[in-house]
């Protein structure tokens, strides 16, 4: 693990964290590594089920590291794009938690994730136009598919930034924390994630990857076969048998 990237473990939740607070979390190559890295840990042990990403020092992240782009450094991995995540296919839930900025690869990350937890101080912007460039890590293709087309359109052109609280005005933000309790509230929110199936969380995410822009028959038929698996598998039938014991399901991955 990178050591500008952090992970600690809390229950079923795996806290990943960008370490470089003197330089705004700017997501370099060892950061992009490091996410590569942390995100791959989530994904294979059976234990963690739900990651919560943010920064560290009040700030989430500053976007691309500047300095090191310009001294050659790439903040991409190969099939993984912008900080080894915005391209990635993490098959569980990703909840991020911001506090202060997040600013263009920064918010791109938080649009990365499933979830979004803010202080209600923090802010969101995509300010690449100011530096003759645009929010290509997913900012341009995401944003205008999660809020309203014009506004979408007046944070990627104007390239100001939003309050923490305007975000989840507009749709953004699932949950808006007090100053510095971002990350506990991101927590809390993941043990309610984290009760639920891992095989029918992980077969949301794919179903929503699958039917984004394709004809409601394709996304139906991407639906189906993920109803058959998980119907065949052995934790539907703990999910009916709990149910019918008034008890709460222990969940196997099977």
């Amino acid at each position: 693990m990178s050591n500008e990237v952090r992970t600690e473990v809390f229950g079923p939740a795996l806290l990943i964290t960008i370490d470089r607070p003197q330089a705004r979390n700017a997501v370099n190559a060892a950061v992009a590594e490091g996410l590569a890295e942390a995100t791959d840990r989530l994904d294979q042990d059976p234990a963690l089920r739900v990651g919560v990403l943010t920064g560290a020092g009040g700030t989430f992240s500053a976007g691309m590291d500047l300095k090191a782009a310009l001294a050659g450094e790439s903040p991409n991995v190969p099939g993984r794009g912008f900080a080894g995540l915005v391209e990635a296919r993490v098959t569980k839930p990703l909840v991020a938690a911001v506090e202060g900025w997040a600013l263009g690869g920064g918010f791109e990350l938080a649009l990365a994730c499933d979830l979004i937890v803010a202080a209600d101080d923090a802010r969101f912007g995509l300010p690449e136009v100011k530096r003759g460039l645009i929010a290509g890590g997913g900012g341009v293709i995401r944003l205008p598919k999660r809020i309203p087309h014009h506004l979408a359109m007046e944070l990627l052109l104007t390239g100001e930034p939003v309050t923490a609280v305007r975000a989840a005005e507009l749709g953004l933000v699932n949950r808006v924390a007090a100053p510095g309790e971002a990350v506990s509230l991101a927590l809390r929110l993941a043990d309610q994630l984290a009760v639920n199936a891992p095989l029918a969380l992980a077969a949301v995410k794919r179903v929503v990857h699958a039917s984004d822009g394709v004809p409601e028959a394709e996304a139906f038929a991407a639906q189906a076969g993920e109803l058959t698996r998980l119907m065949g598998s052995a934790d539907v039938r703990e999910g009916m048998q709990a149910f019918a014991e008034r008890r709460d399901p222990v969940w196997r991955g099977e």
